[in-house]
């Protein structure tokens, strides 16, 4: 017996090393054929991908006391409207139109369909004390204890928010204080502290901020859940990243409407999710529209990574971020992205692949094509590896296998397209077909990278 596993483990070795060696030959051919095979494996994916299905069954939050004067303290209606779809199997918790007031956070049980119809207003409190006690979430790419996000489901299944409503974090001067100066009262301190914690690998339930705190909350964060739909309404005034679903499978998002908050207010980040489409949705926020993410550095090391996301038919636009990026938390790992026939207006960097060297982790297997853009202040597309906030480390990221096809600039800024890597970690293979910048100071700047092929030709 341990001769055959001797055997079968030199055969695996030898698998393997005759696997890199395939991968090293990246020529033009080479590249088109993968890229061909990885934009084939899409339809795969959306077979698994379905929105959950809920019972016939109407929670009216009118008939639980729900009051819709834009005064009344709605929470517990909401409390109430939401545990006893649960108990019954499940449904459609109904907010009819009017403006309600929500002082704390809605927490989503398993096949709850919160439904917003049409000029339905949900407009959340500011005080943090109605946000605790603190729940756990990934903040920044750490695990932690904080304030509850504004509506947050934890383990649960079958979860949908949907409708033509709003969602209003009415963060403007209230939880934005936390990002500047504000009297010393600010997420400066507490960030560093969680960071050490992370890179020390700190039990999670010693990971404890929330009260007296000032790390900001997410709109909307499902952490280890699955099976979700987000459909159809608006959210804006994010205190922190809008949409924030963390380690959670099978998610639909599409048809959304996402407006700015604060800094920091990403419009749409799946984080160590699997099956994720992002369809639909019109973006406008003053960070990311939409970053994919995996965790930040060794506290991320252990854990899942993000895989099998399609992003398309959506429109971009922001004040300081990229159109569609992925990182700068990605040190889990992110796989078998595919974005396409996407639309953006206004960024600094169209498409931004970013981490520096705290970070480890990989990017591999990434398909773009078909996207437009009208107007990037800096960079059309950006690889790096010295994104702010480096506290030291030398883990330099996996870059490989990246497919851009039929990108269209109008404007480029300064760079047309920047790839640089380290000289212990070369970026590789990159295949830029069709990428077609009308006006630019540079085109490129290129170093340490191997493999980086550009044609002309589909």
């Amino acid at each position: 017996m341990r001769k055959l596993i001797v055997f079968v483990s030199f055969l695996m070795l030898a698998c393997q090393a005759n696997k890199v060696a395939q991968q090293q030959e990246f020529d033009l051919k080479t590249a088109r054929q993968q890229e061909k095979a990885g934009w084939a494996s899409v339809p795969s994916i959306l077979e698994r991908i379905k929105v959950p299905i809920f019972q016939d069954k109407v929670f009216n939050i009118k008939d639980f006391g729900g009051v819709a004067d834009g005064k009344t303290d709605n929470k517990k209606v909401f409390e109430r409207a939401i545990k006893a779809c649960n108990e019954s199997g499940g449904g459609k918790v109904l907010v009819p139109k009017g403006n309600y007031i929500v002082n704390g956070a809605i927490h989503l049980l398993s096949n709850t369909n919160l439904h917003l119809e049409k000029e339905a207003v949900i407009r959340f409190g500011t005080n943090p004390q109605d946000y605790l006690p603190a729940v756990k979430v990934r903040w920044e790419g750490t695990v932690c204890y904080n304030y509850s996000p504004l509506i947050y489901a934890y383990q649960q299944e079958n979860l949908a928010i949907t409708g033509e409503g709003l969602l209003d974090g009415q963060t403007e001067g209230t939880w934005s204080l936390w990002k500047k100066d504000n009297n010393g009262k600010n997420q400066d301190n507490d960030k560093k502290i969680l960071r050490q914690m992370g890179n020390d690998l700190i039990p999670e339930d010693k990971r404890v901020f929330g009260e007296n705190h000032y790390l900001r909350p997410s709109l909307i964060e499902f952490y280890e859940c699955k099976n979700i739909l987000l459909e159809g309404f608006t959210a804006k005034s994010s205190p922190f990243w809008t949409i924030h679903p963390v380690f959670s499978k099978n998610l639909t998002i599409r048809n959304l409407t996402i407006r700015k908050g604060t800094t920091n207010d990403d419009g749409i980040d799946p984080d160590s999710c699997e099956d994720v489409l992002i369809e639909n949705c019109d973006i406008d926020t003053d960070d990311d529209p939409i970053a994919i993410k995996a965790g930040r550095d060794n506290d991320a090391w252990g854990r899942k990574g993000t895989q099998n996301v399609i992003v398309r038919n959506c429109k971009f636009k922001s004040n300081v971020g990229n159109a569609f990026c992925i990182g700068s938390e990605m040190s889990g790992g992110v796989q078998n992205v595919f974005v396409e026939n996407c639309v953006t207006s206004d960024t600094p960097n169209g498409i931004n692949f970013k981490c520096n060297l705290d970070r480890g982790g990989s990017i591999k297997n990434i398909f773009v094509r078909n996207m437009t853009f009208e107007n990037c202040k800096n960079i059309g597309i950006l690889f790096q590896m010295d994104y702010h906030s480096y506290r030291g480390g030398n883990y330099p990221p996996d870059f490989q296998q990246f497919y851009l096809n039929n990108l269209q600039f109008k404007k480029v800024g300064k760079i047309g397209m920047k790839i640089v890597g380290v000289e212990a970690k070369h970026i590789k293979n990159v295949l830029l077909s069709n990428v077609k910048i009308e006006q630019m100071p540079q085109s490129e700047e290129i170093k340490f990278a191997d493999n980086i092929l550009i044609s002309k030709q589909k």
